[in-house]
């Protein structure tokens, strides 16, 4: 452990190093240059007057070069820009020391060749040493720094920079690259700004394998660099992460690999996090299904904008005790008082409306659902009695005790429904949208896959690409609908702010992405593209092509582009009530497809 510590570089230690070797140096280089001008015949008599010239002439070395930063330089990044600071250095020090000599008259006798000689040897040998280490990391690719481009002129790029010079990163950055015309030429930290056109020059003549990305970028730039980068050899690229931002709460690693997620994302462009404050600030919120994807993420929202009192309903064991266990170990917050944990099925309604008149929540999140749709279509009365008893459950529960607010999560794939759990969600909806609520306003949000949700694509992609592969693709032309987590979470919570009741909010997911595309990309970003195979296996019992948002074009809007409202549909909740009871007598699949095709008139069922 010591001798980690003594031997782990830093600035400190690096300057130590460096004036003590130029003092070697330099005393060498002055008996050397002495030696040279009298053809070693002459010994050197350590006088006054010569301790005097050692003394002055080291010292105004070691100030001049200290004053042109050659000593915050490591080895590996000692160029040709370095050697002329030293050169530049070495005649001010030399200039200097012979004003003093001439109109000084402190060093008596010493002959002044001595001095002209020295200057010459010592900048040779000075230099020398600097490039030496640089010349043998270069052709030491263990030792080697790799050669890099930056993306991106900003403060993050001056962090990046000084983060190589310390060694505190395996790169070597060599040029900036930026599309802003005001600042081609420019320089940071001694790194010239290019434009984008320059890339391609600088990459062959550099021989750059890799990129470091300063800035978030959204989705469709993104793509074009990371393809364009690829197609132009770079085998790595990093996204630079220096400077701690509002949404970090724990460090992290100064660079990290472009992930598939980072492909698909986009920034928010309507993002009200006054909104969501306002709406969770010091309420009680219940959150059903609290352990998935979305409603553990919402938990996290609730925390995050200060709810009061968090009610997590969740019926499997397992889930419910990782997010009470991630929750509890950030040690800022009281968590005990915060967050109640209820093991508890949404069939249970008894249970159910006692544990709602017990908590009295302001806001009730229904996330609870079975959503694989395999698995709904080889269970379908259990997709039927969860998805649909279940939310009629929560919904007449939260009606009956008066709770204000009440949002429903539901799924694009309610929309012209091709499967048993599309179409158990569509009927959620028109459930939520006729039923007498009372001084309940009941919302439902829908939108479309989220990445890294339980079961989706690209966790499964992952451990395929893992495990050697092959990938497997249902369909080459299969198009999804894709969110991040956080940005889907915190939308449903704008739109239940902004609702009034009775609305079908649509999320905008931004552009569909092609399936195939997205297993191509994962196998780019894990350098297996000429090593795993993509195969298509077919599409799955209840699956479809092309998943929809909207089912006609007469949606409405909201003050957010990023949230519409979707055309109400009326539909008597009496007879509604009776098509749900009938729906659950049903005796097997024929008769649950045909009842579920009576309700939802678009419902086609892929078999």
């Amino acid at each position: 452990m010591l001798q980690s510590v003594l031997f782990r570089p830093s600035n400190a230690k690096r300057i130590i190093f460096f004036v003590f070797i130029d003092l070697l140096v330099s005393y060498f280089t002055l008996v050397l240059s002495y030696d040279l001008r009298f053809s070693f015949q002459v010994p050197l008599e350590f006088n006054f007057a010569v301790v005097s010239v050692f003394c002055v002439l080291i010292s105004l070395k070691i100030l001049l070069l200290a004053l042109f930063k050659i000593y915050l330089v490591p080895w590996r990044f000692f160029g040709l820009l370095e050697a002329l600071k030293i050169f530049y250095a070495h005649i001010l020090a030399y200039g200097i020391f012979c004003a003093i000599a001439f109109f000084g008259g402190a060093f008596g006798n010493f002959p002044l060749s001595v001095i002209g000689i020295d200057f010459v040897i010592s900048s040779i040998f000075i230099g020398a040493i600097r490039i030496s280490k640089r010349i043998y990391l270069e052709n030491s690719p263990k030792n080697s720094p790799k050669p890099a481009v930056i993306f991106g002129a900003n403060t993050q790029s001056a962090t990046l920079i000084k983060a190589a010079l310390n060694s505190e990163i395996p790169f070597y950055p060599l040029a900036i690259i930026e599309e802003d015309e005001k600042t081609f030429g420019n320089y940071i930290s001694n790194l010239k700004i290019y434009p984008k056109s320059a890339l391609k020059e600088l990459i062959q003549k550099h021989k750059i394998k890799s990129a470091i990305l300063t800035r978030s970028f959204s989705k469709p730039p993104l793509e074009g660099i990371f393809n364009e980068l690829t197609q132009l050899g770079i085998d790595e690229i990093k996204i630079a992460n220096l400077l701690k931002d509002d949404t970090q709460k724990t460090p992290s690693e100064p660079l990290k690999n472009i992930s598939i997620e980072d492909l698909l994302s986009r920034p928010s462009k309507d993002l009200d996090k006054e909104v969501i404050g306002a709406f969770l600030k010091d309420k009680r919120v219940l959150i059903t299904g609290a352990g998935g994807s979305i409603g553990s993420e919402i938990v996290r929202q609730c925390v995050e904008f200060g709810a009061q009192r968090i009610v997590l309903v969740e019926h499997s064991e397992f889930n419910l005790y990782a997010i009470l266990e991630e929750l509890c170990s950030q040690q800022n917050k009281d968590f005990k008082a915060l967050l109640r944990p209820c093991l508890l099925s949404i069939l249970e309604k008894d249970r159910f409306g006692a544990l709602i008149n017990e908590e009295k929540p302001n806001i009730i999140v229904h996330a609870a659902a079975y959503k694989h749709v395999p698995l709904c279509e080889y269970n379908q009365k259990s997709a039927i009695e969860n998805n649909i008893i279940g939310s009629k459950n929560v919904l007449d529960s939260a009606i009956e005790a008066g709770v204000p607010k009440v949002v429903v999560i539901s799924t694009d794939k309610a929309v012209r429904p091709t499967n048993v759990m599309g179409a158990t969600k569509r009927i959620v909806e028109l459930y939520a949208q006729n039923v007498e609520s009372k001084s309940s306003e009941i919302v439902a949000v829908r939108f479309g896959n989220v990445l890294g949700s339980s079961g989706s694509v690209v966790p499964k992609f992952k451990a395929q690409i893992e495990s050697g592969g092959p990938i497997t693709v249902t369909h080459p032309e299969i198009t999804r609908y894709f969110m991040l987590i956080p940005e889907a979470c915190r939308l449903v919570l704008q739109a239940g702010a902004i609702a009034q009741g009775g609305e079908i909010f649509i999320l905008d997911m931004g552009e569909p992405v092609k399936i195939v595309d997205l297993a191509k990309n994962m196998l780019r970003l894990y350098g297996k593209e000429n090593e795993i195979t993509i195969e298509f296996s077919g599409l799955r019992p209840g699956e479809k092509l092309y998943e929809e948002l909207l089912l006609d074009e007469s949606e409405g809007k909201t003050k957010y582009p990023s949230i519409q409202v979707a055309r109400p549909t009326k539909y008597d909740i009496h007879k509604l009530n009776a098509d749900i009871t009938e729906l659950m007598q049903c005796k097997n699949s024929k008769e649950h497809l045909a009842k579920l095709k009576e309700i939802v008139v678009e419902f086609h069922h892929n078999a």
